[in-house]
Parts: structure tokens; sequence; C-alpha cells
């Protein structure tokens, strides 16, 4: 029991980091080589090719390679709904502190 413990809390902190989420949401639409991904979420090469290697080694992410090219994809389409249900829960909260702030 404690082995898929840890491996659901490996899944989480691969998600758990701001530009490792950038890079999630730019793989919605599918896969993508690093050539586009650190341009478009703004990150130093090396920097993704961490978060990237990261995100993979945990099952978030697959990689192929073609010629020298690397490209990167979502893995399980699941890992969206994830971070979709992450971002209704904030913008449930954000709400909430909004009507909070508005009573005092």
């Amino acid at each position: 029991m404690s082995d898929i413990s840890t491996f659901r809390a490996d899944i989480l902190k691969a998600l758990a980091q701001p530009t490792r989420l950038k890079i999630i949401e730019f793989l919605r639409d599918g896969e993508r080589c690093v050539c586009e991904i650190f341009p478009a979420i703004g990150e130093e090469q090396s920097n993704t090719s961490r978060h990237l290697n990261l995100m993979q080694a945990a099952g978030v992410l697959t990689r192929r390679k073609e010629g020298l090219k690397i490209f990167y994809a979502i893995k399980h389409p699941e890992i969206l709904e994830v971070v979709d249900t992450v971002t209704l829960i904030v913008k449930q909260e954000i709400s909430g502190r909004h009507e909070l702030m508005k009573a005092v």
C-alpha cells in the first residue's frame, strides 16, 4: 500500500511546480519538440529539459527521439483532469476570498 502512496506522491510532486504546470498546459494539445517548449514557456532550455526529464521519470510524460529532436507528450490524458480540477478549486478559493474581503 505504501508503494502506491509513494508513486501517487511522486506524480503529484512532478506536477507541483509552476514551470511544470506551464509545460503541461503547453502540451495540452499534443506532442511538442523541446525546441518549441522552452521558448513557449519562457524558460532556459537546460531548466526546461530538467523539468521534462523529471516529469518523464515520474510517468507524467512520454518522450521520443526523431533524429536530433526530442518530443514530449502527456502520457495519460487524466493528468489534464487533475490539473483542471485543481484550477477549479483555485477559482473557487479566489472567489470565496474575494467575497470575504468584500464583507470586511
